[in-house]
């Protein structure tokens, strides 16, 4: 485990030389470099996770503004939140298939759990998991993870910033947000997209609760499958992103282990725009296991006419037999496979039954708190809606009450606080 922050580099250190020794995920070996200049003003926190009761490999980071408060609180709850919403007894496929939506619930559990803390940081959060060839990214904000394998390149997370996405800005002011550039005198405006109150150019974070509940933890997810080749994982915070492309961060880095490549990007990013962020960096290599040995061997010269018929049959069959395996081998394509995506802003899509595993959630269960509900005590997704023939009121999942009314707000139904204005300062 790393922790970042002003001063605690010495620790950083020791806690990444023993995640790197000990950190294996079949079918091969990863390695991994982190490397971070974080500014005094910035609070980035990355969490390594390994235990036998997980599994794969887990990589978290989280860039907090505003405070530590939220990066803080999200390092240390997260986890067990999305694995407190995976149900017990699935096997690999089937807990793979789950993960989306535990993602997604654990997410905003965290996000509401934070909300009574009456904290007003906030923070962006990546988070990745690595089960044997299949890495599933799920991510609030504008850190980045990106992959590289096949020769191509893959974006496992989406920028949650509202200069990226005119649907965000539209979903924040549907909602009642006030989206806009910073004014100066004279009228003129400056700067990124913000929402107003706050000042937050972010759409999506954990935290932030001076801005408005219409900033939601929802993330982006992707689940890709990687092929028999392996690939190259970075995962790094805005600063690098806001000097470097993807292509100019695996470019610079190519043909270097992980430790010197999370360097040489930190070293580009800084070289190009100076240390006004944090600037951090994951580099993680997934290495595929090396292919066994043949196991035929070379067989003696038969003595006899038998023997030498016996050692032409022997040998014809054992051929017929890798001939038929390679054959099997080969028809299946050792391709790289997009498995799931989706960045649904909306609750209800995520925790319906059709979505992506059917009877995932308890009966009597919060979909996303997991409190045990009495009879009659909790609110279907689906009360309110008109579905005739589909679903009913009474279908599942559901909500206890204050994840009733966290789903509400997100979604705009309930009052916002009042707006403020665009001469303030910002929160990003």
């Amino acid at each position: 485990r790393g922790r970042g922050g002003p001063g605690r580099a010495g620790q950083e250190g020791r806690g990444l030389r023993a995640a790197q020794a000990g950190l294996r995920a079949p079918p091969g070996r990863i390695l991994l470099r982190i490397r971070r200049k974080p500014p005094a003003a910035f609070h980035l926190f990355v969490h390594l996770a390994r235990r036998s009761a997980l599994r794969g490999v887990w990589f978290q980071m989280f860039d907090g503004h505003n405070g530590a408060a939220a990066a803080v609180y999200a390092k240390e709850r997260l986890l067990a939140n999305v694995l407190g919403c995976v149900p017990a007894h699935l096997t690999r496929d089937e807990w793979l298939a789950a993960l989306p939506r535990a993602l997604v619930a654990g997410f905003v559990k965290t996000d509401k759990d934070f909300q009574t803390r009456a904290h007003s940081s906030g923070t962006t959060v990546t988070l990745v998991i690595i089960d044997g060839s299949v890495v599933t990214a799920a991510s609030v904000g504008d850190s980045r993870c990106v992959l590289e394998a096949e020769g191509s390149i893959y974006y496992l997370s989406a920028d949650h910033r509202f200069d990226a996405s005119g649907e965000e800005v539209g979903r924040v002011t549907e909602c009642g947000g006030e989206v806009g550039r910073l004014n100066i005198v004279g009228g003129a405006e400056i700067g990124p997209l913000r929402c107003w109150p706050g000042g937050l150019c972010l759409s999506r974070s954990i935290g932030d609760q001076d801005v408005g509940e219409f900033i939601i933890p929802v993330p982006f997810v992707k689940q890709i499958k990687l092929s028999s080749a392996g690939g190259r994982l970075i995962i790094s915070s805005d600063g690098v992103w806001d000097a470097l492309t993807a292509e100019m961060a695996f470019s610079c880095a190519r043909g270097l282990p992980p430790e010197a490549a999370a360097d040489q990007i930190v070293k580009e990013a800084v070289d190009a725009k100076g240390l006004r962020d944090d600037t951090t960096c994951i580099v993680i290599d997934i290495i595929p296991p090396e292919k066994p040995k043949s196991t035929i061997h070379s067989r003696k010269k038969a003595r006899n006419g038998f023997s030498l018929l016996k050692n032409i049959f022997i040998r014809k069959r054992t051929s017929d037999t890798l001939s038929r395996a390679d054959t099997e081998r080969t028809s299946e394509p050792d391709l790289v496979e997009e498995v799931f995506e989706d960045g649904c802003p909306s609750l209800l899509r995520w925790l319906d039954s059709e979505y992506p595993v059917r009877n995932m959630f308890k009966l009597f269960v919060c979909a996303i708190c997991q409190v045990e509900l009495e009879s009659g005590q909790g609110i279907s997704i689906h009360e309110g809606l008109s579905k005739p023939g589909k679903v009913c009121p009474w279908d599942g999942p559901f909500l206890c009450h204050s994840c009733q009314e966290k789903k509400e707000a997100m979604e705009g139904k309930r009052p916002s606080r009042d707006s403020s204005s665009r001469n303030s300062g910002s929160s990003e």
